[in-house]
């Protein structure tokens, strides 16, 4: 999990790269409306994703968590005569 959340940050950061040098914040009406409103989308995605990284507990498997250990089940035979 933790390497798709490092290429979701690396892919953010090279959209951000390319992408923030051709918009300008300060333009007037749906340009500037559009950067704006993309650059914060592009700094959630990075929060997001830095959280993930930072507050994943250590040592989980791939189940995402502690597994409960679960009674064992014993298995009965049903017979039928007939």
């Amino acid at each position: 999990m933790k390497q798709r959340y490092i290429l979701c940050l690396l892919i953010t950061g090279a959209l951000i790269y390319y992408g923030a040098p051709r918009m300008s914040i300060f333009a007037e009406g749906l340009k500037g409306t559009f950067a704006i409103s993309w650059l914060i989308l592009a700094t959630c995605v990075i929060a997001g994703n830095l959280a993930a990284i930072l507050y994943t507990p250590k040592g989980t498997g791939k189940g995402g968590g502690k597994k409960l250990k679960s009674k064992p089940v014993r298995k009965v035979k049903a017979r039928s005569f007939g």
